[in-house]
């Protein structure tokens, strides 16, 4: 019987061909389900759920799946993000390329209430690291044989999972899964009946991890909390404790929302709810009394200190404006023991500033220490006046630690114990910087930019980063903002080159080596174009005088081309501004000098080329600048913008190099060349391992390796060769003398290209 494809409005014909799915199901919903989706999503949004949606249509898994996701996606778009897609598509094509392809139909069923349960991405990709670690674990195959098994849990968890999670934590979840993995995973039958909760042992385990009290169950009691004492309307955003075993997470706020732990226990007599209050009570605090000071010329030290003694001065505010917050912080504030340890030992400093920050909130700590009973009774006299200030605390705080400063506080053995003061946030909106220091890294905040510098461009770019840590990817890791450069004077870059005009002309020599010729004849062809009269007449005489004679008596041509393409990526980190050795220019200099020169050349030879620097402010901001696109050439408008080229901040190179890679791959090309000019290793200041942003270029290198992009660097560092042949084996070259950069960077380019 034949189906009458529906008719539609605006683009809805188009978005149907894109979707290339004859399922009269879907036909029958798909009206509804676009109309819902434009509601919600970008046009970048409506493209990738298309593309999802197609996918998951051609799998050969019935109309299910793409029906499932069609009506729901727009729902969980709302709640996670239409970012969130690629995570879980990811997810969706490893159980599609597994044995596990009848799992996806539930999964995609438990999402949308999985997702108004978890509601972040990063708690979301708790859980689909946790589902594929389940599939990956409990898929069996037998030894000598092709055959693999599914997963006889899995779909049975995925089932469950909207009932699991409105039960624990994501890292409960994740203690109930192991456990069942580790009893049942050679147990078909007693696998399903585990994740499907019939057996004793599951509902037991289950009930055991329903623990605490869970953010999700009393957001809504929490939000009327903060707008009502507090004035406050921010979103609460719960984070897990449970999966970041290297770096435990505490509550913080950002411009997103107000960050805290998904679930709290209770703790010193006090309940989880009221935990929560504690930290609302502790940030709202903030938020209103806390005003940003310098940390430039703070010690790590005074900085700590300076986070006590304000942190104790707002909660004292707070107990003025709601005086029963005194028993609450009292209760979880922790209270050292005066003899707990022998500052001769280790380093007491920690412990010396919690008895301070208790001293300073209890008047009846109890506490014999001269110096302590002085700077409690000097914060009192200097609160007795007032509301004080973030500033003149601060002043009082450095003074403690010049008064109880001792040798020991620099030992690596630091007294932690009844030292952290929990309900309490980490304090980054604090402190302003006027230059970045080593201290940042403890901050994963977007830090704000000078006016003069803020981005106008395009909305940001997403892209993972590969963390060797663990072997795995950091989703949306790294925020990548893409403006074309500022113009400056194009007559500087026309001066430069008249600089190196006898440079010019030898580079003019080369270049004409390399140009593509017009035509090349291909002779001794049976079959061809053209007659080859040379290869004819033997072939005639060898037929009278009786040989036989040759038959490729024809020749064509073919055109001898030169099809590249090239991007040239500069690193334009504030190391560019040192000088060269011997010289007044600066290294950026003279990378302008040699990026004008080669530009030139390219130019003459008709490759297909682009240029674009980048820079880093932490992973929220790498900028990417274009200063020559593909379809322009080298006039006016691109040597205006490599003149006004500027050097800052730092080198996040993965991030950079995979958005280039982004515009290259789409080039038709039969050799795509991407050329990284810098002149040190991968680095910036969130990232205090200084491996992982070399290992995440090395992972980029070999991402472009794999859709066909070539990758070389050109390196300036003269101790490249520690670090340079990680990221990119054999193919780099490090010019010491930079100096001669100009004439090394043209060379190297025709070497590479010919």
């Amino acid at each position: 019987m034949a189906i009458a494809v529906p008719t539609y409005q605006g683009n809805l014909p188009d978005y149907w061909k894109q979707l290339d799915n004859r399922f009269p199901q879907v036909m029958a919903v798909f009206d509804e389900c676009m109309e819902d989706a434009l509601k919600v999503l970008s046009n970048d949004g409506i493209a990738a759920y298309l593309e999802s949606a197609s996918f998951l249509g051609g799998m050969g898994r019935g109309p299910e799946p793409i029906l499932i996701f069609l009506e729901e996606w727009p729902q969980v778009a709302r709640v996670l993000g239409e970012s969130s897609l690629p995570a879980i598509m990811d997810c969706v094509r490893k159980m599609f390329k597994s044995p596990n392809g009848k799992a996806i139909t539930p999964f995609l069923q438990a999402l949308p209430a999985v997702a108004r349960r978890l509601k972040t991405q990063a708690q979301m990709q708790d859980y689909l690291d946790l589902t594929v670690d389940f599939m990956t674990r409990t898929t069996g195959s037998i030894h000598g044989h092709q055959t693999t098994f599914p997963s006889p849990g899995l779909p049975d968890f995925l089932g469950k999972a909207p009932y699991l999670v409105s039960q624990v934590s994501v890292a409960g979840l994740k203690n109930w899964v192991n456990y069942g993995i580790r009893n049942y995973k050679d147990h078909p039958d007693r696998q399903r009946d585990y994740f499907s909760l019939q057996s004793a042992d599951s509902k037991a385990m289950l009930q055991r991890e329903r623990h605490g009290t869970l953010l999700a169950d009393n957001e809504r009691k929490l939000d009327m909390y903060l707008r009502g004492l507090w004035q406050d309307n921010d979103y609460l955003v719960p984070y897990s404790t449970g999966f970041d075993e290297l770096r435990k997470p505490v509550p913080y706020y950002d411009k997103l929302g107000i960050r805290l732990p998904d679930v709290y226990d209770d703790a010193r007599g006090v309940s989880g709810i009221d935990r929560y209050r504690a930290v609302l009570a502790h940030i709202a605090a903030h938020r209103r009394w806390t005003t940003p000071i310098f940390a430039d010329n703070y010690s790590p030290f005074q900085r700590m200190a300076v986070e006590f003694f304000e942190d104790a001065r707002v909660e004292t505010l707070a107990i003025r404006e709601y005086p029963g917050l005194r028993r609450l912080f009292l209760a979880l504030h922790p209270k050292p023991a005066e003899d707990a340890c022998d500052p001769e030992q280790v380093s007491a400093v920690r412990h010396r500033l919690a008895m301070m920050s208790r001293a300073l909130l209890d008047d009846q700590h109890g506490y014999q220490n001269p110096h302590i009973i002085e700077f409690a009774r000097r914060f009192h006299e200097a609160m007795a006046t007032g509301e004080s200030s973030t500033q003149e605390i601060a002043d009082l705080a450095s003074l403690f630690v010049a008064k109880t400063r001792r040798q020991s506080d620099q030992s690596s053995k630091v007294y932690f114990k009844d030292t952290e003061v929990d309900y309490r946030d980490d304090n980054r909106h604090m402190w302003k910087f006027h230059e970045e220091s080593d201290d940042e890294e403890m901050f994963e905040e977007h830090r704000q930019s000078e006016a003069e510098d803020e981005i106008k461009g395009l909305p940001p770019r997403h892209y993972h980063e590969w963390d060797y840590n663990t072997q795995s990817y950091r989703p949306d890791w790294v925020s990548v903002y893409e403006a074309l450069h500022p113009q400056g004077n194009a007559a500087e870059i026309d001066r430069l080159l008249e600089k190196h005009a006898a440079l010019a002309k030898r580079l003019k020599r080369l270049l004409d080596l390399l140009k593509p010729q017009q035509k090349v004849r291909i002779r001794f062809q049976e079959e061809g174009s053209e007659l080859d009269l040379d290869v004819a007449l033997r072939s005639l005489i060898d037929y009278k005088s009786g040989s036989a004679p040759d038959p490729r008596i024809n020749m064509s041509h073919r055109n001898d081309g030169r099809d590249i393409a090239v991007m040239l990526l500069l690193d334009l980190s504030e190391s560019l501004n040192d000088k060269v050795a011997g010289t007044e220019q600066t290294i950026l200099e003279l990378s302008q000098e040699a990026v004008s020169l080669l530009a030139w050349a390219v130019e003459q030879l008709g490759d297909g080329f682009a240029i674009a620097g980048f820079h880093s402010n932490t992973r929220h901001e790498v900028r990417y600048l274009h200063i020559k696109g593909y379809g322009e050439h080298w006039d006016d408008a691109v040597k205006s913008r490599l003149a006004a080229m500027k050097a800052g901040y730092s080198t996040r190179m993965g991030a950079a190099m995979r958005h280039a890679a982004h515009m290259l791959e789409h080039r038709q090309a039969d050799k795509k060349l991407m050329l990284i000019l810098t002149d040190g290793e991968p680095a910036d200041i969130d990232v205090k391992d200084k491996q992982m942003l070399i290992r995440d270029a090395h992972k980029a290198v070999q991402e472009l390796d794999q859709v066909g992009i070539y990758t070389y660097c050109i390196n300036l560092d003269p101790r490249a060769d520690e670090y340079v042949s990680d990221i990119f084996g054999n193919n780099y070259a490090v010019i010491d003398n930079v100096e001669r950069l100009p004439e090394r960077l043209p060379r190297l380019f025709m070497a590479l290209t010919k």
